[in-house]
């Protein structure tokens, strides 16, 4: 395939509108309270029988302070002793969880988010490690991938020696942006220093993989301002980079509200931001692979897009596409074969039932033989730009131009603005069509047209 990208903004105005990320299908707007304990603990039966490695996810919720741009599941508070009660109630859903998994499988994925995980003390996060693996089968050989999200401004001088001796070897830095001003209205000012000297220290530790996140269209951006910020990023030369786009709503999430409107850079700007970011990042030499991810063209991310193993999940882009998923914490999201099921969306909810004890799930979907059908479909294009429709008749026992004759009349227009080839037995996303691949996957979304008004704009 190929893993050139063409900025055509016509197009992406034209085809501007919300949809969803697809880090599942169907996505959490489908989940329901029909799915409870006992369906996930029979899904983790049903998983076990198959041997496949797991990954594991553990959400730490607490910040110390508030970004104004931040849509994650939170708590912000100075007040380091919240944590432990709560590191309690997850130490006993680890036990709770890994009670259910037959002890021969090997953790080959395991990430800590939040939040922010280093609001954790040193002693803490060395707890929470010794539980995992006296739980789990985690790997001795630093041979997994096992990352964690850091606040630069929330590092120790022990901190990352302390992260990588326990078994960490990725980390990912929160960023946003260089610029002061820029920093300040989103309540996140932060030094150069403070956040490229953890990325030489993390690099000096020996640390795999080192990821930076920014954000486009925050408030008081410019395209100078941004440009400035990509110089800094790519003379520190990060593995990976995660450049998500600010999507503005104030209605839903309430540290929105503390930004101005005003500020906001124009549709056209934001647009102008992306084609900037993605042509000084190719060259030099980063490589799209889709959804906001770049990664160096010897990364194995990249390495899994062009030998078509890539995979995407509730944490982004990755290259274990043979693991199930055990999330732990408040709010985290399981991906088993038989479905999803998601925690409790509150902290005090989350303790209370682990009280009992029971697993803290609330709600979840069960997969049907379309949901799975549709989700390896979004899958394939999601991660690799490309549909072999042969392999999906053979894994699903279909005629693909006969199951899918609605969704191929939809792609039409697509067809005619060379988003999409269809050929024989093969869809290619094209190089206009890759920045607009929510769009194509939508088609295959049965669920879409009742749910579109609630996520995000695309671009």
């Amino acid at each position: 395939m190929s893993n050139t990208v063409e900025f055509d903004a016509d197009l992406i105005r034209r085809y501007a509108g919300s949809g969803p990320r697809y880090t599942s299908y169907p996505t959490a707007m489908e989940f329901s309270p029909a799915v409870d304990e006992q369906d996930y603990t029979q899904w983790v039966k049903e998983s076990n029988s198959s041997g496949r490695p797991l990954s594991l996810y553990v959400h730490i919720p607490f910040c110390a302070h508030v970004c104004y741009y931040c849509a994650c599941n939170k708590i912000v508070t100075a007040d380091r002793s919240r944590a432990q009660p709560y590191l309690d109630g997850l130490y006993r859903e680890v036990r709770l969880q890994a009670a259910l998994v037959d002890p021969g499988r090997r953790v080959e994925q395991l990430h800590w988010g939040g939040g922010t995980p280093t609001f954790l003390s040193e002693q803490q996060m060395r707890d929470l490690m010794r539980v995992l693996g006296e739980s789990f089968n985690l790997r001795e050989d630093d041979g997994g991938e096992y990352s964690i999200e850091i606040d630069p401004r929330e590092l120790r001088p022990d901190t990352l020696p302390m992260l990588r001796d326990i078994g960490f070897n990725r980390v990912s830095f929160g960023v946003q942006d260089f610029d002061p001003q820029v920093q300040a209205a989103v309540h996140r000012v932060q030094s150069d220093e403070q956040t490229l000297g953890a990325l030489r220290q993390a690099r000096e530790l020996g640390f795999r993989s080192i990821n930076i996140d920014l954000m486009y269209g925050l408030p008081l951006q410019t395209l100078d301002s941004f440009s400035a910020t990509l110089d800094k990023v790519i003379e520190a030369r990060p593995d990976r980079l995660s450049v998500f786009n600010y999507a503005h709503l104030p209605e839903r999430f309430k540290p929105q509200r503390r930004i101005n409107r005003e500020d906001l850079p124009g549709a056209d700007e934001k647009l102008a931001i992306l084609a900037l970011t993605i042509e000084k990042l190719g060259a030099a030499g980063y490589q799209y692979i889709g959804m906001d991810h770049f990664a160096l063209l010897g990364d194995e991310l990249a390495e899994a897009q062009r030998t078509g193993t890539l995979h995407r999940n509730f944490q982004g882009y990755s290259t274990h596409s043979d693991s199930d998923l055990i999330a732990m914490g408040v709010s985290a999201i399981s991906a088993m074969p038989g479905g999803f099921s998601q925690n409790c969306l509150t902290v005090e909810e989350y303790v209370n039932a682990l009280e009992v004890p029971r697993l803290p799930i609330v709600r979840g979907v069960a997969l049907c033989d379309d949901d799975r059908l549709r989700g390896e479909v979004i899958q394939q294009l999601i991660c690799n730009d490309t549909l072999d429709t042969r392999s999906i008749e053979t894994a699903f026992g279909i005629d693909f131009s006969d199951y899918f004759k609605s969704e191929l009349e939809q792609l039409e227009p697509m067809v005619q603005d060379q988003l999409i080839r269809i050929g024989d037995h093969r869809l290619e996303v094209t190089a206009k069509g890759r920045l607009l691949i929510r769009n194509l996957c939508k088609v295959f979304d049965r669920y879409r047209v009742e749910k579109e008004e609630s996520f995000s704009k695309m671009l």
